[in-house]
C-alpha cells in the first residue's frame, strides 16, 4: 500500500481510500491488472487494519496474505475444496474456497519450550498448546445498488447450504468484507470464520458520489419554465419533488437522508439534477421560439466572456 512500517491507523486508510478509488473494478473494466491489485490492496488494508494480525505481520508470524509463515518449510496445498454456491433466486454469492491462514495460527504457542517454537525440552516432546481452529472460508457477494443504498439484508446460502439474512454494515463500499464467525471450514479447535467480501454493483441511472446518491432527472419544457411537483425515483420508492419556477438543466435539488448509511448513524443525501428535455420537430414550439425575442435581449453565455 506504500506505507512506512510505522504508518497511523489513519494514515493506513487514507492511502487504502486514494488506491482503492484509483483501482476499483468500475474505473478499469479494461484492465484486469487493476482488478487484481484491487484485491491485493484491500486485502492488505484488511490485515493491516486488524490490530492483531497487525502485530503477528511485524513479528514475522503471518505474511502479507494473513497465512502463518511455513514451519519446517511446509509450503501451501494447491487444492481447492470451495466452489460456487448461488444464493436463492440466482444471487450474486460465491465461495472462493478455504483460507488455511488460521490452521497453523496457534501450532507453536505451547507454553512448555522457552522459544517461539513452543517445544517443551527441545525436540524431546511438545509443550502444550491450543488446537488450531479449521481455515477461513471466502466469500464474493453482489449487492444490488439501491439494496447497498437502503442497507438491505442479503440472503445467503453458505458453503454448508445452510441460509442466512445478512446485514449489511454502515458505510458500506465495494471491497468491504463482513466475518461470519464460526462459518468457516471445521478444525479441532473449533470452525474458522466466512468471509464474506462485498461488490456493489452500478445501476442503470443512479450514480454514487461520497456517501450521496445522484440522478439525472429529465423535466419537460413546462415543468422547468411554470414550475411543477413531479414523481422522482429513490432507492426506497418514489417521492415528490418540487421543481421550482423557471428552472435550467443542471439545476441540482437535495433530497436529504436518501443517500447511503454512514458509520455514524447519519445518511447522505440524493443530489436531482433536472435536465430539461424538449420535444423533437414540435412545429407550435418552433413558432414560438421564432417569435420569442429573448436571444435580442439577453446574453446566458455572458459570464463566459463570449
Amino acid at each position: 500500500m506504500g506505507v512506512a512500517r510505522t504508518a497511523s491507523e489513519a494514515d493506513i486508510k487514507k492511502a487504502y481510500r486514494k488506491l482503492a478509488k484509483e483501482l476499483h473494478p468500475d474505473k478499469n473494466k479494461d484492465n484486469p491488472k487493476a482488478s487484481e491489485r484491487f484485491s491485493t490492496v484491500t486485502q492488505a488494508y484488511d490485515l493491516l487494519n486488524d490490530k492483531d494480525k497487525r502485530a503477528r505481520f511485524d513479528r514475522g508470524e503471518i505474511d502479507g496474505d494473513g497465512n502463518p509463515a511455513a514451519p519446517f518449510g511446509f509450503g501451501s496445498g494447491a487444492g481447492n475444496p470451495g466452489g460456487f454456491r448461488p444464493g436463492p433466486g440466482g444471487g450474486g454469492f460465491q465461495a472462493d474456497g478455504p483460507d488455511l491462514s488460521d490452521i497453523f495460527e496457534n501450532m507453536f504457542s505451547g507454553s512448555g519450550g522457552g522459544g517461539r517454537g513452543g517445544f517443551a525440552g527441545g525436540f524431546g516432546g511438545f509443550g502444550r498448546r491450543e488446537q488450531p481452529k479449521g481455515g477461513n472460508v471466502l466469500y464474493k457477494l453482489d449487492v444490488p445498488f439501491i439494496d447497498a443504498v437502503a442497507a438491505k439484508p442479503q440472503r445467503i446460502t453458505l458453503g454448508d447450504s445452510k441460509t442466512i439474512d445478512l446485514k449489511l454494515p454502515a458505510g458500506l463500499e465495494s471491497g468491504a468484507q463482513v466475518r461470519l464467525a464460526g462459518k468457516g471450514q471445521p478444525g479441532p479447535g473449533g470452525n474458522g470464520d466466512g468471509i464474506v467480501t462485498i461488490n456493489v454493483l452500478t445501476h442503470r441511472f443512479f450514480e454514487r458520489v461520497g456517501d450521496d446518491v445522484r440522478l439525472d432527472l429529465p423535466i419537460s419544457l413546462a415543468e422547468a419554465v411554470l414550475g411543477a411537483s413531479v414523481r422522482v425515483p429513490t432507492a426506497e420508492g418514489a417521492v415528490m419533488l418540487t421543481v421550482p419556477k423557471g428552472s435550467s438543466s443542471g439545476k441540482t435539488l437535495r433530497l436529504r437522508g436518501r443517500g447511503f448509511h454512514r458509520k455514524d448513524g447519519t445518511r447522505g443525501d440524493q443530489l436531482v439534477t433536472l435536465m430539461v428535455d424538449l420535444p423533437a420537430d414540435d412545429a407550435a414550439l418552433t413558432e414560438f421560439v421564432e417569435g420569442w425575442k429573448d436571444s435580442d435581449v439577453r446574453n446566458p453565455r455572458a459570464g463566459m466572456d463570449v
